[in-house]
Order: C-alpha cells, then structure tokens, then sequence
C-alpha cells in the first residue's frame, strides 16, 4: 500500500491514513549502486516516513525528492512525494508527481486514488471520477475508491449515483466509517431524513468518538424536532471537534449536502 491514500488529502482531510509501508511494487533498487549509496538511500527513507508521519510535510518532501534523484523510476516515490504536497495544498505539484508515478506504474491503483483526490481538490470532479474508475478497474474491490467516487459524484450534484457508490463501499468494507456517514448524508439530501437518522444513531452507538455522525445527527434531530437529544449529541460533538461550529468549514472542506450544512445552520442559529 502506498505512503497513505487520501480517503482523505488535506482538503480532505477526514480519511484516515490506511499505511506507510512502501508497496511490494515500489521495492526496486538500482544494480550498480554502491553499498554507501544504498544505505543513504535506506536512511532517507527511513527520514522520509518519520517526517511524513509526524506532519512535516515539507521536511518530508525534501527527503522525497532526495530519493527521486536516486531513484527517478521508482514510482512510488513520485506518488509518495505527490501524497505531501497535497498535504501542504500543493495540488499541481501532486498532480505532476502522480501523473509521473502512473506512467512509471500504469497497472497499480494507488497512484490514480491519489491523483483522483488531488483533483477532488481542484473541483475537477469528472476527472477525479474517471481515475477512481481506473482505480476499479484495477481492483474491483478497492472500497477507497467507491467512497471516493462517491465524493466527486456529490461534488457534481449526483447525490444518488454517490449514494450507490457509498453503499457498495460500505459493502466492501463494513468497518469503513466514513463510507456509512456519507451514505447517511446523501440519504439526508435526498430527502430520507428517518433513514439517515437510523444510520447516524448506528454509527454513534458503534463509534461513540464520531464526530461527524453525531454533529450530523443533531443537526437531523434538530430538524425533526427532537431537541433534547438534539443538544445532549452536540455537547458531545464540541468536547471531540470544535470545527463542526464552522458552517463554512462543514461545506466546503468537510463537504457535507446543502441540506444537511442548512439543518446544521438552523441548529446552531436557534
């Protein structure tokens, strides 16, 4: 699995880091190096994922890039490389080390989720959909990319299409928190209020720390009148993340439906 795929990028930024193990297909090493030049090189991998863990971004990227001038065909590292500019909203940047990194590697996934979010960032929403498609066309099975076509489909509007797309992740990976949230919320702007209720409700009983479902589940609460648990799920909400107070911060980094961002303003205006 690569560096960590962006569920999440940064301005993504609730998908979880899934990895930080180079992938089996990245080990490569150049025949002709010296013994001294192949310990730099394990050195600087070793900087290289402890930077990239600890959020210095910029560090990391230096170490990235030291590695590219050592070895400039090795895919992964153009990708890895990519996954700490995202980080630090470098997204062309990214977009060129993942565009380098599929054409050293044209048949591994990570490579296109990566560059697919990247471009979620950009607001180029059918791109990022045509690379989460090549990402299953690869691995039918990759619930990363389902969630986060899902999310493309959403920035285009196309709440049932990404309903689909969550659901099948969910399938795919039934601990995927974020894929039965989003779920939730495309049920929620399609009008199935009682239904995202039920799911809200099942992933605060399961994942008592979530913000996100419980934030979500007031604000529906709130809506249909339930005011009382309404509130006692938002004081919990403040204690695990304050960002939820920020409606501009819900819908444009978060991205959550109109509907739901507007039942959530309510909340907090009343």
């Amino acid at each position: 699995m690569n560096l960590f795929r962006p569920l999440v990028i940064a301005l993504l930024c609730l998908l979880c880091v899934t990895g930080w193990s180079l992938p089996a297909w990245a080990q490569s090493a150049a025949p002709d190096l010296s013994l001294q030049v192949v310990q730099d090189i394990s050195e600087l991998r070793q900087k290289a994922f402890t930077a990239s863990q600890k959020g210095q971004f910029t560090e990391a990227e230096t170490y990235w890039s030291q590695l590219i001038d050592y070895l400039p065909d090795e895919a992964a590292l153009w990708s890895n490389r990519g996954n700490v500019r995202v980080s630090q909203n470098k997204l062309e940047e990214a977009l060129a080390d993942y565009n380098r990194a599929i054409a050293l590697a044209p048949e591994q996934p990570d490579p296109y989720l990566n560059r697919g979010a990247a471009l979620e960032g950009l607001g180029r929403w059918e791109d990022a959909i045509a690379d989460y498609s090549q990402v299953l066309a690869l691995n039918p099975d990759d619930a990363a990319a389902y969630n986060n076509r899902g999310n493309a489909q959403a920035g285009l509007g196309h709440w049932e299409t990404a309903l689909a797309d969550y659901q099948k992740a969910a399938d795919l990976d039934p601990k995927f928190a974020f894929a039965r949230v989003n779920a939730a919320l495309a049920e929620y702007q399609l009008g199935n209020a009682d239904e995202a209720i039920r799911q809200f409700r099942s992933l605060t009983r399961r994942y008592p720390n979530f913000a996100d479902a419980r934030a979500a589940l007031t604000a529906a609460l709130w809506g249909q009148g339930q005011s009382g648990e309404a509130e006692s799920n938002w004081v919990a909400v403040m204690g695990l993340d304050r960002r939820y107070r920020d409606l501009a911060w819900v819908s444009t980094v978060r991205r959550w439906p109109p509907a739901m961002v507007t039942a959530l303003e309510k909340f907090l205006n009343l």
